[in-house]
């Protein structure tokens, strides 16, 4: 890819589910800025905090360039002879059960559909799953028992339309920014639009909250199966729609009626003042909504969560109509698409279903595959526990790093440490996973991937490449392919370009279906070369028209007779799916005016992508039409099964989760200086009763532990957490931490049905860490400070900064300080040191730049850390203008901009504190005056607490 000139890619954002459209700019000189697409219909310009720091994550440092064999460099063909030899060998020797693929919802749908295949079609086992089962399998376990599919019923536009929204286990101000911001841009335009936050934290989402529901873990199987028994005996259930669409009502609400008012509080840790007003709320509101996310799917009882709230919304006829419906938001930016192509090891392609033997032979027939998993395979946590016993003797890894993610992670690591042959194909050449490997293969990263991605409200984007591949690195579809072809299975996977793929999926969505399944893009089967470059976001189903969209000489990739008989069938497959009584899509409502059902393939024309792109009212199941064999959802009766996991020795009850600024396990936003200023290292949120019980005070250095692990992270005291309940985030690693990998703490406990762990509820106790000695140190090259029995690093401009606690106060720390900044010889030294006080401060200088500066104190160090790191990047000429960093405090007119609260504009605490006591009230006036707030907005909850103090400090 050659840059001779600026030019701007569309793209989509590699983040969550959300899905927004992305401007990605090269400049002549290669330079990249990215910005939001205001034509797409997901976020229709905006971005959050991530997405806007997208540009500072596409370095080169650190990227895995080239195939490594045991740690020694080797070409491709090596590599992948390696590979398919190895898989090929243990398959013939063991059986195909044997091996495993671990892959990701980081992938595109095109690299996903090739490596499903391969595994399903051609290995022959189902022994393929991915890190989207920690996130969203229970909700796909629920839409499947409630509508026999694994169906979405609505939009994005619902919520706007929504007259009460219902987030439940969902932090939409951090975890989904731009769907946060969308409602509360509808909420300022109808005011009368009520919010109920139902979480165990009053987390940031609670800002635009009416109503925050401090629910129990694991307490939501009982508010909903609570919430569908008022529902019947308040006279507000809509009958026509439970009689003419619905089976099983009846047991659902004799399930759902066991517990009175008064169970019902005590299994939720809810008053029965706040469970009536709730309830009432929802029963008088027709136009609800449910979002809901991990907070329901992560946990033993996750499904039977997604199906207590789909149970009121099918009692009340809140579904498939504007402005009403159950939602699930998914975590990453193609879980949908990793489900749409049986990217899980109990699916199939294109949602069908493996237990299902016409499924099973129709996609053998289609892919003429040589055998079909008859079974389902091993879900992820299952798996790991096949490789850890032997049963998997050959694992491949893609873009993924269950070293960190997976639950019980130290026992994960060491089934992967000792498995026979473990492939990892990933961009980084570090990460906790990738040490394990016996080959390493580079893949390409977002900005240089094609392909596509769907959003959780089932619309499908184009990623577009728009940097060259670096060194020898490849898509992962095309790695995938490779070894298919080296076990000898070469025309099955002869794709020359990943638009081959996308056209094989569409057409097998569409092979054979006349209805009877939900996913039907059979209209894109036709797609070409340019139609795919022209590919605008569209929502499915798309299904084809009864003619074919494809002329002669337009099939979508070689294949021969039997790629036409694929085609020819797809495209005579008569009625189209989705629910007929409303517009199945844009693309089907155009087609209907076609006398010859009339796009040609390969090409878009403007008023088909306008149509795909612009807002629709897609929705599923308003008028019934579900896709059971009875056409009828099924009601699920479920019970609450209130566990008590604490004990004397673990009284505490662990929930795990994410932060504003952090993605996973920091492979990319821990490249970015912007997203580490918000926070800089693991901590623990715990109630100030609990801290004060267990002589805990804000900013130790605490341990936690459970069963399984112990942590080392930062204590936040936060009135915001429930009494005896801990939240800590997942996203540090051993790149990032002494101590930090939070899922070595959770057990591998699963919920029975999805097979998805349970991360939100984990017994656990927490103790004072006895510091001797705590540091902090700014410093150009990357630290490896393995003298600190606590470290935590974070990336700043122009080098790093990070955190450091000791048990042993006997240290040189000169010499410490050498070994961490990398000082040369003849480096000039400042250097404070009080021994009694227990006081070190130590700056190293190369020539007028600095090269580190070290602060050690006896407890936490009062540091101005935004000032201290932004030195790095400073002249520092004066040399007495250098001793004000050894005191660790700007001087002269320097300003302290705190604690970074707003990411995108660089915003601190103290600028913010300092702009409300110039006359800035409110969190509109901050932004006019500092910009903060003003981009993704997720940061708006904070200003307004600062504004808060700030004003009431001032009336004190």
């Amino acid at each position: 890819m050659e840059i001779d000139a600026a030019r701007e890619v569309r793209t989509t954002c590699p983040y969550c589910g959300v899905g927004c459209g992305v401007l990605a700019k090269v400049a002549a000189d290669g330079q990249v800025s990215v910005r939001g697409d205001p034509d797409h219909p997901a976020n229709f310009g905006r971005l959050c905090s991530k997405g806007s720091a997208l540009a500072e994550t596409i370095d080169l440092d650190g990227r895995l360039l080239y195939p490594e064999i045991h740690g020694r460099r080797a070409g491709w063909d090596e590599a992948l002879d390696l590979v398919a030899s190895t898989f090929s060998q243990t398959i013939a020797e063991h059986g195909p059960d044997a091996v495993a693929f671990y892959v990701s919802g980081q992938l595109l749908t095109e690299d996903y559909y090739v490596a499903n295949k391969l595994m399903k079609g051609f290995v022959g086992s189902a022994n393929i799953d991915t890190n989207s089962r920690l996130c969203m399998a229970s909700s796909v376990a629920g839409h499947r028992r409630a509508f026999g599919s694994d169906t979405v019923p609505g939009n994005y536009e619902d919520l706007e339309l929504a007259d009460l929204i219902v987030l439940v286990g969902s932090n939409l101000a951090w975890c989904h920014p731009v769907l946060y911001q969308r409602i509360a841009a509808a909420r300022e335009k109808r005011p009368e639009m009520k919010i109920v936050l139902v979480d165990p934290r009053r987390t940031m989402t609670s800002d635009i909250a009416d109503m925050h529901l401090a629910i129990a873990p694991d307490g939501d199987v009982a508010l909903f199966t609570g919430l569908l028994a008022y529902l019947g005996q308040h006279n507000a259930l809509d009958r026509a729609y439970i009689t003419a669409h619905t089976t099983g009502f009846g047991q659902a609400l004799f399930a759902a009626s066991e517990l009175d008012l008064a169970g019902i509080a005590a299994a939720t840790g809810l008053s029965e003042d706040d469970l009536g007003r709730f309830y009432s709320l929802f029963a008088a509101t027709s136009k609800t909504v449910t979002v809901y996310s991990q907070g329901v799917n992560q946990s033993s009882s996750g499904t039977d969560k997604v199906n207590a709230i789909i149970n009121c919304h099918l009692a009340t006829g809140r579904i498939g109509r504007p402005g009403a419906g159950p939602f699930s938001v998914t975590g990453q930016p193609n879980a949908m698409g990793g489900r749409e192509v049986g990217g899980m090891a109990n699916m199939l392609a294109a949602h069908m279903e493996i237990e299902n033997p016409d499924h099973r032979d129709r996609v053998q027939r289609f892919w003429t595959a040589p055998a079909i998993a008859e079974r389902p395979g091993l879900k992820a946590v299952e798996m790991f526990q096949a490789v850890a016993d032997g049963r998997i003797k050959a694992l491949w890894i893609m873009a993924t790093n269950p070293v960190d993610s997976m639950p019980d992670a130290d026992a994960v690591e060491a089934a992967i440490k000792a498995c026979p042959f473990v492939v990892v194909s990933d961009v980084l050449a570090r990460t906790d996973t990738i040490r394990h490997a016996h080959v390493r293969l580079p893949a390409a990263a977002w900005g240089e991937k094609e392909g596509t991605v769907t959003n959780s409200e089932r619309r499908i984007s184009r990623q577009r490449a728009f940097l060259d591949l670096p060194g020898e690195a490849r898509p992962d579809w095309q790695i995938v392919a490779e070894v298919g072809k080296r076990m000898g299975f070469a025309e099955a996977f002869s794709y020359a370009s990943p638009w081959e793929a996308f056209a094989e999926h569409a057409a097998l969505s569409g092979f054979e279906n006349d209805g009877a399944r939900d996913f039907d893009i059979g209209a894109y089967a036709g797609t070409d070369a340019d139609g795919y470059e022209e590919l605008a976001p569209f929502q499915w189903p798309a299904p084809s028209p009864a003619t074919p969209l494809w002329p002669a000489g337009h099939l979508p990739r070689k294949g021969g007779d039997r790629m036409s008989h694929r085609l020819s069938s797809i495209a005579n497959s008569g009625e189209r799916a989705g629910t007929p009584k409303l517009p199945i899509s844009p693309l089907a409502g155009e087609m209907a005016g076609r006398p010859e059902g009339g796009v040609q393939a390969g090409h878009q024309p403007e008023e088909r992508a306008q149509a795909a792109s612009g807002s629709s009212s897609t929705r599923f199941f308003a008028d019934g039409n579900f896709y059971t064999p009875d056409r009828k959802a099924r009601f699920i009766a479920v019970r609450p099964a209130v566990e008590t996991r604490t004990s004397p020795d673990y009284p505490l009850i662990l929930n795990t989760g994410r932060i504003r600024d952090h993605w996973h396990t920091m492979t990319r936003t821990g490249k970015s200086p912007r997203l580490s200023q918000h926070i800089a290292e693991p901590f623990v949120e715990i109630h100030p009763a609990d801290a004060q019980r267990f002589g805990i005070g804000d900013a130790d250095i605490v341990r936690v532990s459970s069963p399984r692990g112990d942590v080392l992270v930062r204590a936040l005291v936060t009135a915001r957490q429930r009494r005896g309940s801990l939240f800590a985030p997942m996203h540090w690693t051993d790149q990032f931490s002494a101590k930090g990998r939070l899922d070595a703490l959770t057990a591998p406990l699963t919920d029975p049905v999805s097979g998805q762990p349970a991360l939100k509820h984990v017994a656990a106790r927490i103790e004072k860490f006895a510091a001797k000695a705590f540091g902090f140190a700014v410093m150009r090259q990357r630290p490896e400070p393995d003298t600190a029995t606590y470290w935590a690093a974070a990336k700043c401009k122009g080098g790093w900064r990070v955190e450091l606690a000791f048990a042993d106060d006997e240290i040189d720390w000169a010499g410490f300080a050498g070994s961490l900044f990398g000082a040369r010889p003849g480096a000039e030294i400042l250097a404070y040191h009080d021994r009694d006080a227990g006081q070190h401060r130590i700056a190293a200088f190369d020539g007028d730049h600095l090269s580190g500066a070290l602060f050690v104190a006896p407890g936490p160090v009062a540091v101005s850390r935004g000032w201290a790191a932004d030195q790095l990047n400073a002249d520092h000429v004066d040399r007495r203008a250098r001793l004000a960093i050894v005191a660790g405090r700007p001087g002269g007119v320097d300003v302290d901009r705190g604690a970074i609260v707003c990411s995108c504009f660089g915003v601190g605490a103290n600028q913010i504190a300092q702009a409300v006591r110039s006359g800035c009230a409110s969190v509109e006036a901050i932004g006019a005056a500092l910009h903060a707030g003003t981009n993704c907005g997720s940061c708006r909850a904070e200003i307004r607490i600062i504004v808060a103090a700030q004003i009431l400090q001032a009336a004190e």
